[in-house]
């Protein structure tokens, strides 16, 4: 009886453990987060430009850029579970920053911070989800990313509704989700570091091990190069209306902020379902279906937004939440099983990637809104998911595993 009971314990455990990561992937981006949605209360109070916007949005996600896939490949070689807690330190100091920041360079020190307690997190936190998976690769990445759209969603609604009315400084309350973060992180911590005992050394071995031989130099490359302009279109498109479309809706429809933010959670808050249902059906129908629909799928009502009424772009917003956020987790397992035994370094690839690009892009579209105007901006950007054209050219899910 206790021989069967072992298993049920450590299955259960492991469940813990991604549900950990998840929650405190959801903490995590909703402090992230919050620092796009309060930029309109920044704009006011310290008089900044669209420009000095975009500078803050980029410093937040190059720190984030740079250091992800070197951690990555760092704790490939050498597993460090306490990194988990050490990033939501990072977190916390950041968020006090934001909250007592005078002037632009503060908010662009804090900034910083925020971005460095991001970039620990994610590739060692979907180590953990990895590790925790079982055979359902696919479903328990969604799990662990589903934390991530789930605080994205509060976000703009807890800075337009708890910040706002009161101001910069209510940011510190911020500072108690980090500190609880830091709690569940120190947790799964505990779980991580125990299981590397018996199984460390067995991971290490496993590209060695492994029956398939390493793809060739010529075909990660064309894989990476498809899935990075992917990536381009996704998380431009999603920096032009987590950063801009605020300014765009108020502007357009003479609504104040916490409309507008409502749009941008109705977004997030539909991510999560794609979320969930995109790693479930890609381990079903395969990887390459489900990603190149989560792109392409999603330009009709992309391009439908701009023109739309104040109801109906919340509509609209569903719609592309649902599918366009439905593709993130498969990426990076349709990569991690590319090349296996580098989860670490794929997910920190990934994510680092992700707001490398998020960040220039913010910084562009900036630049573009002070030029031409808030309302061109977001009309160009509604053309981004047209290049999850460059899906199809991605091989099929049994090529990947043969290569």
């Amino acid at each position: 009886m206790s021989m069967l009971s072992v298993p049920t314990t450590a299955k259960q455990a492991a469940g813990t453990a991604l549900l950990g990561v998840s929650a405190a992937h959801l903490l995590n981006d909703l402090m992230q987060n919050a620092v796009p949605a309060a930029f309109p209360m920044f704009q006011q109070s310290m008089k900044l430009s669209f420009t000095q916007i975009g500078w803050i949005a980029f410093t937040l996600n190059l720190t984030a850029s740079v250091l992800q896939p070197l951690i990555g490949a760092y704790t490939d070689r050498k597993p460090t579970p306490y990194m988990l807690p050490l990033g939501m330190i990072f977190t916390l100091l950041g968020m006090a920053g934001l909250a007592l920041s005078p002037n632009l360079a503060g908010l662009i020190l804090s900034a910083a911070f925020i971005g460095v307690g991001s970039s620990v997190l994610h590739p060692e936190s979907s180590r953990v989800a990895h590790m925790a998976a079982g055979k359902g690769k696919g479903l328990a990445q969604s799990v662990f990313q589903v934390g991530g759209n789930a605080g994205q969603a509060l976000a703009p609604l807890l800075v337009a509704y708890v910040v706002t009315p009161r101001g910069q400084f209510a940011l510190l309350w911020f500072t108690l989700l980090a500190a609880a973060g830091i709690v569940i992180q120190s947790c799964i911590a505990r779980w991580y570091k125990a299981r590397l005992v018996p199984g460390q050394e067995a991971e290490r071995r496993q590209p060695a091990s492994s029956a398939r031989p390493a793809p060739s130099r010529g075909f990660v490359w064309f894989v990476v190069s498809v899935l990075l302009v992917l990536l381009f279109s996704k998380f431009v498109y999603l920096a032009g209306m987590t950063g801009y479309y605020a300014f765009y809706f108020m502007e357009r429809y003479g609504l104040p902020l916490d409309r507008a933010q409502t749009a941008l959670f109705a977004l997030q808050f539909a991510g999560m379902a794609g979320t969930l249902l995109g790693g479930p059906l890609a381990d079903r129908i395969g990887r390459k279906q489900v990603i190149w629909f989560s792109i392409l799928g999603t330009a009709p009502f992309s391009l439908l937004l701009p023109y739309a009424g104040p109801a109906g772009a919340i509509l609209l917003c569903l719609a592309i939440g649902v599918i366009l956020m439905s593709g993130f987790s498969v990426i990076i397992v349709y990569a991690q099983e590319m090349l296996p035994g580098r989860v670490g370094l794929i997910a920190g690839l990934f994510f680092g990637l992700s707001f490398g690009i998020a960040g220039l892009g913010s910084v562009a579209l900036g630049w573009l809104s002070d030029q031409t105007g808030v309302a061109s901006t977001i009309r160009l950007c509604s053309y981004l998911p047209l290049l999850g054209i460059f899906a199809l050219f991605l091989p099929k899910d049994a090529k990947l595993m043969r290569s």
